[in-house]
């Protein structure tokens, strides 16, 4: 994405303590598939993982297609995600028909991959600000058709907030007022209140990401944003990325780090 201690037979997941006095989970998400057999390892730190629906962001196929009943028997909760279009893709067309067009890919890809009714699928809006009339429009039809179906509306979009006319607003602040039935998956990659690329231990919860309702916060990132993560550069890799702790570095260990209070944020189990 341009913006991926319970106790599972013998692999222990990371959970914490948050300053509201319940359990969160960390998890990470990742465009490329990691691969099966490192799936164990990094299960000893991450609760739950981001699984796509289509291809994710320039990616010309889906490397986690098919992948679902592995990555769930290696004791992974899911954030299931689907791949929403860029506001360029939107301007001159109808917006509104693109919308429930991708919503049905999703429904019919979420099915084929078995996810049960109720899972939530996050739509991917990978540019932040207020929403475009184009990208309202866009979404809007997406939820509608999801919410028509039988699984639950999700987003994932940034909650830093930026410039909107005379004031400054946050994608999440936007989605939130509009679609007050969407789950947030929101990324907040700013040091503070981000750690960084880091497994805090304690008093960490989504709501410090600024949007208080957030199900999710994203608040690491593959490669880090030098603009926003200069306070914590020193925990990213020399390369900017960040990796799953206790692993050599490759393509197959860089990632984004996530924290909810669920170990199945998607209830996609």
């Amino acid at each position: 994405m341009k913006w991926v201690r319970g106790i599972i037979g013998c692999v222990l997941v990371v959970a914490a303590a948050s300053s509201f006095g319940q359990r969160t989970y960390l998890g990470f998400d990742k465009n490329g598939y990691p691969g099966d057999d490192l799936l164990p390892a990094l299960h000893r730190t991450f609760a739950y993982t981001g699984y796509w629906l289509n291809d994710p962001p320039g990616m010309s196929e889906n490397p986690w297609a098919g992948k679902r009943g592995v990555v769930r028997a290696a004791g992974f909760g899911f954030l299931v995600l689907f791949n929403g279009r860029l506001d360029a893709q939107l301007q001159g067309g109808d917006a509104a028909s693109l919308g429930r067009e991708d919503a049905s890919v999703a429904i019919a890809a979420a099915k084929l991959e078995g996810f049960r009714a109720g899972a939530i699928i996050f739509l991917d809006q990978e540019e932040g600000g207020s929403l475009l009339p184009e990208q309202a429009g866009y979404i809007s039809a997406w939820i509608a058709a999801i919410g028509h179906s039988e699984y639950r509306v999700g987003v994932y979009c940034s909650a830093i907030a930026v410039a909107s006319g005379s004031k400054t607003m946050s994608t999440a602040q936007d989605i939130e007022a509009r679609f007050p039935e969407a789950k947030l998956w929101v990324w907040n990659d700013q040091c503070p209140p981000a750690p960084g690329c880091v497994a805090p231990a304690k008093g960490f919860d989504p709501a410090k990401s600024g949007t208080a309702n957030a199900l999710v916060w994203q608040y690491a990132q593959s490669p880090r944003r030098p603009e926003d993560t200069a306070a914590c550069q020193q925990t990213y890799a020399a390369d900017g990325r960040c990796y799953a702790p206790d692993l050599p570095h490759s393509g197959q260990t860089y990632i984004d780090m996530n924290v909810s209070r669920s170990p199945d944020p998607s209830h996609g189990r």
